[in-house]
């Protein structure tokens, strides 16, 4: 409670609305009223942070001890003394706040603490304290040290005592001479280590105090490649601080330049991090070796590439630098360059012969990298120097393919002249795949453009990586809804047929009915089967049924609808269908069911439509399938469905009664000409609507 107390107190300014929420948590009863606090909340407006803080130890203990009194007296005197008045303020507290503006203050008195164990004033020494010691920070950044009894008896809040700074490290940080000196003299101990194993000679090469080192080397020599808790010599700190004078200071007085901290960097490490050419240049200078790893496996070469530092690049491949050399990776500094997009650096690389086919431990190269990163000047810089665009990377696919499935236009445009087709096709998987199963519709453009061919299927291995077995670029587009890209494939000659699984069962399944129209516009087979689930009746019915519309499209553009009365229990009585739970409200599962009962044969219409997500529709689907057919005979089943519902009955007699001799007309013309040859009959307007089922009266 205390902490949010102190919490509330501090913060960035004193304003009117602190000091509301500081009265709301620590000084005011449940039972004032809304005046007295506002009147509250000018009484401490002008406090220190140390005097709310004051305020708010007071009050929470007074609040505690008022809760464990039993007797209503003793409530109402620890409430009187704590708070005051219900309706007035704290007297005790502002003594202005209940004098006239005109009459002098009392004299200030001192806090009254209700609370038997109240806080102490004297900081506990914490190595002998009995209880426990929490750090906190308050809302203005300043660092706050509790003591509390193992019981939660606080016991002494205050700011957190700062570290004294010892004489020696204090004189180094200003750069006094004469004051180190003068210790030195009184014969203080240069190996007593500070903060983090930093003994003295660390504290001036921190702070660049190189008078001071000279001093202090001068004095205790051995102390030179003395390493703090971390492993960081005395030239190591003044590197990583950018001390250039300490640098040469130390190298001047013998400072081993090769010994690297825990890490395994070196100082010729850091002087690269640290983009200094300076700091390696001296380094270079006295003989530093240049081609050691940190733990990571990365050079100082590799360092300096990805800062695109060209300096130091041919500093320290004069010096020696491998150009070979890879990281725990496999990764080299032309890859590294390429990977992080750093021209220059690649530029100089390559002028220097590294190998531009490089492989990463992955099998990726920098053209793949720089195509997965989409660095379009470094892909163009790499194709230039003639780069291997046909060496796959991870999971055996191509610059190219990368470059499609980030949707770079501009790079793929770069990849397909150096990309071999026949290259492609051994991957088992084309670009347009990755193209279309991210919508990367302009690159899909751009690569049939190229002459790929839409018709591409994917190898068994590809293929099996997915459940439905897809194995064509508009199987992506249409499960996908990508209407546009599967107008561009339908356009560029796309066969809708290959999948096992069709596309136009896929976009009937979604009900997309701008996707059904484009798939049977360009000869998608409407009567097609699943292989896996063969059915005796067109298998898209299945995903169209409950959309009448789309159902109709169907069947008027060549959708077989005798096969649907087509039963091999006819009138007789029909088994009855074992469908699983999980079944109930998914067909293609009732479907399986069927066909695990119906040995060596396909699953029947009328088995279909009995399952329970579809049995409600039956009547329509029915009454549509009726209109396209003559003569048929309704298998009990379906006329058990029919009876079901009193409505339906004139659908059984529409089935039952004789049929008209214009519907019977009506199929013989579209039996003998052909769906699709309809339009061009010379025939009147209505009677070519009739042909098409457009119409059920010539005399509209």
């Amino acid at each position: 409670m205390l902490l949010r107390h102190k919490q509330d107190l501090t913060g960035p300014s004193r304003s009117e609305s602190q000091s509301s929420s500081i009265m709301d948590t620590t000084s005011m009863s449940r039972s004032e009223s809304a005046a007295s606090r506002q009147e509250d909340y000018s009484l401490y407006s002008n406090l220190s942070d140390d005097e709310l803080l004051q305020v708010a130890i007071e009050r929470s203990l007074t609040d505690a001890n008022c809760s464990n009194t039993n007797t209503t007296s003793n409530t109402t005197s620890n409430t009187a003394n704590a708070s005051g008045s219900p309706h007035q303020p704290d007297s005790s507290l502002n003594p202005a706040a209940t004098n006239s503006s005109h009459d002098p203050p009392p004299a200030q008195t001192t806090a009254h603490y209700s609370s038997p164990n109240p806080p102490s004033e004297k900081l506990p020494d914490p190595k002998t304290f009995d209880g426990t010691v929490s750090c906190f920070m308050t809302g203005s950044g300043k660092r706050m040290v509790a003591y509390r009894r193992a019981d939660g008896d606080l016991v002494h809040i205050a700011p957190e005592p700062e570290e004294e700074e010892e004489p020696l490290f204090k004189a180094i940080r200003v750069g006094d001479v004469s004051r180190v000196k003068s210790l030195m003299c009184q014969g203080t101990n240069l190996m007593v280590p500070g903060k983090r194993g930093r003994l003295a000679v660390h504290q001036a090469a921190r702070f660049g105090r190189d008078s001071c080192l000279r001093v202090l080397l001068s004095a205790h020599p051995g102390t030179i490649n003395k390493r703090t808790e971390y492993g960081e010599t005395v030239l190591l700190v003044a590197i990583i601080k950018e001390q250039l004078r300490c640098v040469q200071v130390l190298l001047e007085n013998g400072a081993d330049p090769d010994i690297p901290n825990y890490d395994k960097e070196t100082p010729l490490y850091k002087a690269c991090e640290r983009n200094s050419a300076a700091m390696v240049a001296e380094l270079l200078n006295h003989g530093v070796a240049v081609n050691t790893h940190c733990i990571r496996g990365w050079s100082a070469l590799q360092v300096a590439v990805t800062l695109n530092n060209v300096e130091i690049c041919e500093m320290l491949l004069k010096a020696g630098a491998n150009l070979k050399l890879t990281n725990m990776y496999g990764i080299t500094p032309l890859f590294t360059a390429a990977q992080t997009g750093q021209v220059a650096a690649l530029r100089f690389l390559l002028k220097q012969g590294a190998d531009i086919n490089s492989q990463a431990a992955d099998g990726a190269s920098p053209l793949y990298e720089a195509a997965k990163n989409e660095f379009e000047e470094i892909v163009e810089l790499l194709l230039s120097q003639n780069a291997d665009a046909n060496r796959p990377g991870k999971a055996g696919l191509l610059p190219l393919h990368i470059a499609a499935q980030r949707g770079n236009d501009i790079i793929v445009s770069m990849l397909i002249p150096a990309t071999s087709k026949a290259k492609v096709r051994r991957t088992g998987i084309s670009p347009l795949h990755v193209a279309a199963e991210r919508n990367r519709d302009d690159v899909l453009a751009t690569l049939i453009e190229a002459g790929f061919d839409v018709n591409a299927q994917l190898s068994n291995e590809q293929s099996q990586m997915y459940e439905d077995r897809r194995s064509t670029a508009l199987y992506f587009s249409v499960i996908n809804n990508n209407i546009d890209a599967v107008r561009m494939l339908l356009a560029a000659g796309a066969d809708p047929n290959l999948d096992m699984f069709k596309p136009l069962m896929v976009a009937a399944r979604q009900s997309c009915i701008q996707t059904v129209t484009l798939l049977v516009e360009h000869g998608a087979d409407i009567n097609a089967c699943i292989p896996t689930h063969p059915t005796t009746f067109p298998s898209v019915y299945m995903f169209s049924m409950k959309y009448l519309p789309l159902f109709k499209y169907l069947l008027d553009n060549g959708g077989n609808a005798l096969s649907c009365f087509d039963c091999s229990y006819g009138n007789k009585p029909h088994p009855p269908i074992q469908a699983t739970r999980s079944a109930r409200d998914n067909p293609r599962d009732s479907n399986r069911d069927m066909e695990e009962t119906q040995a060596g044969r396909g699953v029947q219409f009328c088995e279909m439509i009995s399952a329970p997500s579809i049995c409600r529709w039956a009547g329509p689907i029915i009454d549509v399938l009726l209109d396209y057919v003559g003569h048929v005979t309704l298998c009990s089943r379906l006329v058990e469905h029919l009876d079901s519902y009193s409505a339906w009955s004139i659908i059984k007699d529409k089935a039952t009664s004789p049929q008209s001799l214009m519907r019977l007309c009506r199929l013989q013309i579209l039996q003998f000409t052909g769906r699709r040859r309809v339009k061009k009959l010379p025939l009147p307007g209505v009677l070519i609507r009739f042909l098409q089922h457009q119409e059920h009266s010539l005399d509209d």
